[in-house]
């Protein structure tokens, strides 16, 4: 498809790595767009994903984004969201904050009310991200990790190692995966004490992370 100047749409494989082991997947989710938009507007076109079960195909979760702005090294205004849905009612949705050089979301719950927010390590009084919090940014563990660490809502302090209660990291893929496929994978780690709603919506914020911050490099299948 994309030879002939369409966009294939995105897939996510969704896996429970409770097992590193064996992991096991236990959904999986498509994106519906237009191909039109996709195209022209690949890191902030609107969509519906929705997450079903690998057997039974019901829905698990649906997220709604819009199209809005962009990510940019600033913003002060138009920002991008997903709302999370499931059975018709409203969870609660991931939108940008105010941020300059270093994008900042935050998750609230169905009624609004902030719950988590999201962005990746930072140093220098928050003004650079970290890229050696998982470890070498260049070789080793850390190597080629992109991490988005998790903080309650209402803690003041979250830049220069301030502790996170979870985190969505982009990993890198094998060589072969890399080369030949558009695939992308993230691990999510929950916060102690998270509700079922709340890890729904921490795992879509990788959907959400995907699009705005990887879409233009890769623009293709993901895993979580």
């Amino acid at each position: 498809m994309e030879l002939l100047g369409c966009e294939a749409r995105d897939e996510f494989k969704w896996f429970n790595t409770t097992d590193t082991s064996a992991p096991e997947q236990f959904g999986t989710s498509l994106e519906d767009s237009g191909c039109f938009t996709r195209v022209c507007c690949p890191t902030w076109h609107p969509f519906t994903m929705t997450l079903q079960e690998i057997n039974s195909n019901l829905e698990i979760m649906t997220m709604e984004r819009p199209m809005t702005c962009p990510a940019g090294p600033g913003k002060c205004c138009c920002y991008q969201e997903m709302t999370f849905y499931a059975k018709g009612q409203k969870l609660g949705k991931i939108e940008e904050k105010c941020y300059f050089c270093v994008p900042r979301m935050m998750i609230v719950n169905g009624a609004g009310l902030p719950i988590y927010k999201v962005h990746s390590p930072t140093c220098c009084a928050g003004m650079c991200v970290n890229p050696c919090t998982e470890g070498n940014p260049c070789c080793g563990a850390g190597c080629c990790k992109v991490p988005f660490h998790i903080f309650p809502a209402d803690q003041l302090d979250t830049d220069n190692g301030a502790p996170s209660v979870g985190k969505i990291v982009k990993v890198p893929k094998s060589l072969r995966t890399e080369i030949f496929t558009d695939a992308e994978a993230f691990d999510v780690i929950f916060p102690d004490g998270a509700t079922v709603e709340q890890k729904a919506m921490i795992a879509g914020s990788s959907v959400f992370i995907n699009a705005n911050f990887f879409e233009n490099q890769d623009g293709g299948n993901g895993g979580v």
